[in-house]
């Protein structure tokens, strides 16, 4: 099991330096000679005698060529960076750009090239979508309405309404969508000449 407190981190490395150094056949005696750390203090330092310090820390990271992290086996601190797991549905990729449980979900959806772009098969559930387009041209179906958007369009629709997303021409297309139920809305103003064109699929064309 991972320590959880900063006691359990610090009691947890006496062993790992015990290890560390049988593991390499260093004798304590050959260790404190290397280090300057004397005998004693490193022998009490395997047994948990004496508490762990950076500067008792770092001679012994060098010789034994690890990180002071490894070292210590710190548990890792937050990463920004964000894994994303794509999710390949209906022959399209959706990358999950968002992690709550509940309202609005953030995905950037990738359709596929195709060398005869799909004939339109209509959905309906329940909620909100807004869109953006980002690479290659989408065509959006929404009821009776036959929609072609453009990078940099957008368009808000209630997904109760059947509706159809695809390639307009075959070729890749790349959009950013918000999913949310029913009442969670994304209003977005751009240009002033085009803002009846990014608030609902009325004005996309």
């Amino acid at each position: 099991m991972e320590p959880t407190t900063d006691d359990d981190v610090l009691d947890a490395v006496g062993p790992r330096l015990r290890a560390l150094r049988r593991e390499r056949g260093i004798t304590l005696a050959d260790l404190a000679a290397t280090t300057g750390v004397s005998e004693s203090t490193l022998s009490r330092l395997e047994s948990g005698q004496r508490r762990p310090t950076l500067e008792l820390l770092l001679p012994l990271a060098r010789i034994y060529g690890v990180p002071l992290d490894d070292l210590v086996g710190a548990p890792r601190t937050g990463d920004p960076r964000i894994h994303l797991k794509p999710i390949r549905r209906f022959g399209m990729t959706f990358v999950p750009l968002s992690r709550r449980p509940g309202g609005v979900h953030a995905f950037k959806m990738i359709i596929p090239a195709r060398p005869v772009p799909l004939e339109p098969t209509p959905q309906t559930h329940e909620g909100v979508e807004w869109l953006y387009v980002l690479d290659g041209r989408l065509r959006l179906v929404i009821g009776e309405r036959d929609l072609t958007l453009p990078p940099g369009e957008a368009a808000e629709f209630d997904t109760s309404l059947p509706h159809w997303l695809g390639s307009a021409d075959g070729g890749a297309v790349e959009l950013l969508i918000l999913f949310g139920l029913q009442g969670v809305r994304a209003h977005v103003r751009t240009d002033p000449d085009r803002s009846s064109r990014t608030e609902s699929p009325r004005g996309t064309r």
